[in-house]
C-alpha cells in the first residue's frame, strides 16, 4: 500500500497541469501538442521534410512565421541567436509559415533563409492545418514543447519587438525551466506581430 501511495505521488510530481489559456482559445498549456507531419521545409539551404515524431531533442520550440511580416524581421536576429545559443543543448527550433502570400511559400522561405542566414528548420504548411490546430494567431507566435511533446509555454519571445527595450525573456526562461525539469514561471503571454489570415 505504501509503495502504491509513493508511486501515485511520483506520478503527480511529474504531471503537467492543463492550464486554460487567456490568449489562445484552441490549445492550453499542459495539453499534448498537435501533430506536425511531413511538412516541406528548408534547413541549412537544403529542401527537406519535417515531422514532430522525428525530432529527437528534448525540447521543441515551434514558432509561426511569415517572411513579409515586419515583426518577424525585427525578431529574426534574436531567433538566430536563440537557435545558436541552444544548439547542442537538446533544443530544436522549428519555424512554420502558413501564409498564402507567394513570398511566404517554400521558394520564398529558401530565399529568406539564405538572405538572413537563418539557422533553424523553416517549414511551409500550405493547408494551414497546423496553424489552426495550434491556434496560432500572430507572427511570430511561440510554443514550447517538452520531451513528451506537451505544451509548456505559449506566446511572445519577450516583452518588446524593439530589442533595446526588452526586459523580460519569456521564451528563454521557459526553455531553461523545461530543460531543468521545472515549470516555467510564466506559461502564457499575449503574442504580438502580424495577424495570421486563414482561408475560409
Amino acid at each position: 500500500m505504501r509503495k502504491a501511495v509513493l508511486s501515485l505521488v511520483a506520478v503527480a510530481a511529474i504531471a503537467v497541469p492543463v492550464l486554460a489559456g487567456n490568449f489562445n482559445k484552441v490549445v492550453s498549456v499542459g495539453e499534448k501538442a498537435p501533430d506536425i507531419s511531413g511538412l516541406p521545409a528548408v534547413y541549412k539551404g537544403e529542401t527537406t521534410s519535417v515531422s514532430l515524431k522525428d525530432i529527437k531533442e528534448n525540447v521543441v520550440v515551434v514558432v509561426f512565421l511569415a517572411n513579409h511580416c515586419p515583426a518577424v524581421g525585427m525578431y529574426e536576429d534574436r531567433l538566430i541567436e536563440f537557435t545558436k545559443d541552444y544548439e547542442g543543448k537538446g533544443v530544436r527550433v522549428l519555424g512554420i509559415s502558413v501564409s498564402q502570400q507567394e513570398g511566404d511559400k517554400l521558394p520564398g522561405i529558401k530565399d529568406y533563409m539564405k538572405d538572413k542566414g537563418s539557422n533553424y528548420i523553416y517549414a511551409y504548411d500550405e493547408s494551414q492545418a497546423v496553424g489552426k490546430a495550434y491556434g496560432a494567431s500572430n507572427t511570430p507566435h511561440f510554443f514550447v514543447l517538452d520531451k513528451e511533446r506537451n505544451i509548456r509555454y505559449i506566446g511572445a519571445m519577450d516583452n518588446s519587438p524593439k530589442e533595446e527595450k526588452v526586459t523580460k525573456h519569456y521564451l528563454r526562461d521557459a526553455v531553461d525551466a523545461v530543460l531543468a525539469g521545472k515549470t516555467p514561471e510564466v506559461v502564457e503571454t499575449r503574442p504580438y506581430g502580424c495577424g495570421i489570415s486563414y482561408a475560409k
